[in-house]
């Protein structure tokens, strides 16, 4: 009798441009799509890819007076349903500062602020409710039964919010993947902090106003982590051994060896940059110290990992499931299609994956209807 799998592994995709607008959508989008799928078919996995749909939206937008806008939007969306039409899914994903574009000169300007938490509850509303209009207006004609059942938000901003989750249950999103433990930041444009969630692994129903924490009911929403890991003392020096020689190559080659789909990185880079006001000594230690201590951060983003961090990551995984001895448990994988440079690494992953006896890939939709039909246990907080 074959054993019943224990992990339900979901490949998951952030399918977008740059956070500042920048880049070139095929080079950065359809091109790596198209490769992810080829190798997700060629090992009988279904990936997951979570539709950017507010810059979909701005391009068709201004598509009458920019040609060059429609037809990489048409384009979009013919791979969009071709997608779903060979057996992956497709779900909401929402970066708001693309609510405020501005396309000048081939180049978009996003005004718009990056939080979806410091947008009011009507504005908010109007993004959530348009994103799944679209998509399940654009994917029903492919699959009748399709649905928006699931959301991450752009940046990880999910909580703290007085009405962000009532608003996605409200919209028939069952479950939400914005929660990553450990994670904190306090950039020019994002400020979270997530080091303290109650839960940052198993699926949770969450107290309606703040994901950080586990709610003592069930809520008409669940939050299921997006998995991370602290990698070896060794992927830590290899990882810090990788940026000095890529440092050093990127001194001496020419720039044009260096191409970023046109990407503007070293603006993006600056978006990023944690504003904190940390001494060197500080800084010092948590990057350079404390790593070698505990381990180093990493979410499960597969486009930043190579093939010894994903086998890392796969024994972190077996080990918390085999931890919280509660039968199956839903693990969400994470990935930026613009982010990947080498397909080797994830593809040695895939494969692997695909043989394993104690794993079963789905789909974003196959979670959301086995939390529906009860095959994962969801935490709630022990009564007071």
């Amino acid at each position: 009798m074959a054993m019943e799998p224990l992990i339900y592994l979901a490949f998951v995709d952030d399918w977008e441009l740059s956070g500042d607008g920048s880049g070139d959508p095929r080079l950065l989008q359809f091109q790596p799509l198209r490769r992810l799928v080829e190798i997700y078919n060629a090992h009988g996995v279904r990936g997951s890819f979570n539709a950017e749909v507010m810059q979909q939206l701005a391009f068709r937008q201004r598509q009458d007076s920019h040609a060059e806008l429609k037809l990489l939007a048409d384009e979009w969306e013919l791979l969009v349903r071709e997608t779903l039409r060979q057996g992956h899914d497709v779900q909401l994903h929402i970066h708001p500062q693309w609510s405020d574009a501005r396309y000048d000169d081939s180049r978009w300007q996003l005004n718009g602020g990056w939080s979806i938490l410091n947008y009011s509850p009507d504005a908010a509303r109007q993004m959530i409710e348009t994103g799944r209009t679209y998509l399940e207006d654009l994917l029903q004609p492919v699959n009748p039964d399709y649905r928006c059942v699931s959301f991450r938000s752009g940046s990880w901003c999910i909580a703290p919010s007085p009405h962000i989750l009532r608003l996605l249950a409200d919209n028939g999103i069952v479950f939400d993947m914005s929660i990553v433990g450990g994670v904190r930041y306090d950039t020019r444009r994002i400020e979270l902090d997530y080091t303290n969630c109650e839960e940052d692994f198993l699926p949770f129903y969450p107290v309606m106003t703040d994901a950080r924490r586990v709610s003592a009911k069930p809520e008409p929403i669940v939050c299921i982590p997006t998995n991370y890991f602290y990698g070896s003392r060794r992927q830590t020096f290899r990882h810090h051994s990788s940026k000095v020689l890529g440092k050093l190559k990127k001194r001496s080659e020419p720039a044009d060896r260096h191409p970023a789909g046109g990407r503007t990185m070293a603006t993006y880079g600056h978006e990023w940059a944690q504003t904190s006001h940390n001494s060197v000594l500080t800084k010092f230690y948590d990057k350079g110290v404390r790593p070698y201590i505990r381990g180093r951060h990493l979410i499960s983003d597969l486009a930043q990992l190579d093939y010894a961090s994903m086998q890392e990551m796969l024994s972190s995984i077996r080990r918390r499931v085999k931890a919280a001895a509660i039968g199956p448990v839903p693990v969400i994988l994470e990935n930026h299609t613009k982010d990947i440079r080498d397909f080797s690494h994830i593809e040695r992953f895939v494969a692997d994956v695909a043989q394993a006896s104690d794993i079963r890939c789905v789909t974003l939709t196959e979670v959301a209807q086995k939390i529906r039909e009860g095959t994962f246990v969801i935490k709630t907080a022990p009564s007071k």
